[in-house]
């Protein structure tokens, strides 16, 4: 299983300490033996450490310190995962045990790239806290304790928490999936959507990623290989999108060469759209995406 995490094109590959690992002691002492000697024996075929993270087990178990300890040892991991955080105390010891691997057991050197926090969103108390969380820096600095880059949506642990009976419209996590978006962008992080746990259904996966993109998400968790294609393939601007920003982006051009503020867009099926400044904004973020995803850029007139 870990040989095959080389050959995903996933954007990130998580390697799991947690749920995936049965939870005797000697079973998770295997695990994050197999992923140390993994990741130390083939650091010349491993993707670049923006790729690389370890979701580790919750700070409330027994398991949490030598996960981290173990983690912060090995300099291809960059990202930590951390389930189960329901407060800004919860990042606070994850932040001292990050800031004892740089100072007590100088793991690390402190001059490096500081550690990428991921905080999944799981409980009631977790959503109660939300502004907290995001709002959460820590008190050893970002380089010696770690910053906090994305809240991640945990939606059946949040389900077994809250008693919400999951359907396949999805609409009894509208709230919550909306309102983790909101935050999260307000403190200019990214948020992961949940995991489609239907991974063979990919028609049914692309609608929920459809669903995702709509209410904001930065991208979605894959449960299967079979899933990535999918969901890279809709996070991403289709070309339509891209086509129309294009033609915004030109637009606003020539009205400024013109001297004005404004200008009209011709609809497909006839009128005409006016382009302001927040529509201005979405096709600049529209274009950027699509690069970033090295998709075409027409030249448009």
């Amino acid at each position: 299983m870990l040989e095959k995490s080389l050959t995903t094109s996933s954007d990130v590959i998580i390697y799991d300490l947690e749920d995936s690992v049965p939870p005797s002691p000697a079973d998770k002492s295997g695990a994050r033996a197999r992923l140390a000697h993994f990741l130390s024996t083939r650091a010349g075929d491993l993707p670049s450490h923006e790729r690389i993270a370890v979701r580790l087990n919750s700070n409330a178990t027994p398991f949490f310190a030598e996960d981290i300890l173990q983690a912060m040892r090995l300099p291809s991991i960059r990202t930590l995962v951390l389930p189960k955080i329901h407060s800004a105390q919860d990042l606070d010891h994850v932040s001292e045990e990050i800031f004892l691997a740089y100072k007590g057991h100088k793991l690390r050197n402190p001059d490096g790239l500081p550690v990428q926090i991921v905080a999944s969103i799981e409980s009631a108390r977790a959503m109660h806290n939300l502004g907290e969380i995001v709002g959460w820096k820590s008190r050893y600095g970002t380089a010696l304790g770690g910053t906090l880059s994305a809240l991640l949506f945990a939606a059946e642990d949040y389900c077994a928490d809250t008693g919400i009976i999951r359907t396949t419209s999805r609409q009894e996590l509208l709230y919550t999936r909306s309102h983790i978006v909101v935050t999260a962008k307000a403190f200019k992080l990214k948020a992961i959507d949940m995991v489609c746990v239907n991974y063979k259904n990919l028609d049914y996966l692309r609608d929920e990623c459809e669903d995702g993109r709509r209410l904001g998400f930065t991208g979605k968790q894959a449960i299967h290989p079979t899933q990535v294609d999918t969901i890279q393939s809709t996070f991403v601007p289709s070309p339509k999108e891209i086509l129309r920003a294009a033609r915004i982006l030109k637009q606003m051009d020539k009205a400024h060469l013109a001297n004005r503020g404004a200008a009209g867009l011709e609809l497909e099926g006839g009128g005409m759209e006016m382009i302001d400044a927040p529509m201005i904004k979405q096709a600049e973020n529209v274009v950027r995406i699509a690069n970033a995803a090295g998709l075409e850029i027409p030249d448009v007139q």
